[in-house]
Formats: C-alpha cells, structure tokens, sequence
C-alpha cells in the first residue's frame, strides 16, 4: 500500500530542511535558533529537531529581525 505524500503546508512537524523551503531561513539560521532549551517551536525526536511550523509562524509574525 503507497502512502500519500502530504505537502509542507499540510504537516504539523517540519523538518529542518522543509522548514528552510517554507519559510525561506538557511538551515544553519533555523539550527542557531532551535539551538535555545526555551525555543517554543522545536520538539526533539533523538537528536532530530522537528519544528512545529504554526509555532514558528506565529514567532516570525510577531519578530522585526531573526
């Protein structure tokens, strides 16, 4: 049985890399800010970080700099 595939804007949990393609911030930008043990936007699976992407959308809508 093939899974369907659910695009970015479908997914609760983002990816490093699919978060850098949605929102447009370098990997090594989206790391140095998911680095913090407060980030509210980063939930760890092992030493995967995921991000939760209405999180992160709520942060960059209340931010003037990143």
């Amino acid at each position: 049985m093939l899974k369907e595939k659910l695009s970015i804007c479908e997914k609760a949990y983002l990816t490093l890399e699919e978060s850098a393609e949605y929102f447009n911030i370098g990997i090594n930008k989206l790391r140095e800010m998911t680095n913090d043990k407060n980030c509210p936007f980063v939930i760890w699976n092992g030493s995967k970080r995921l991000i939760k992407r209405k999180k992160l959308e709520a942060y960059l809508d209340n931010v003037f700099v990143i």
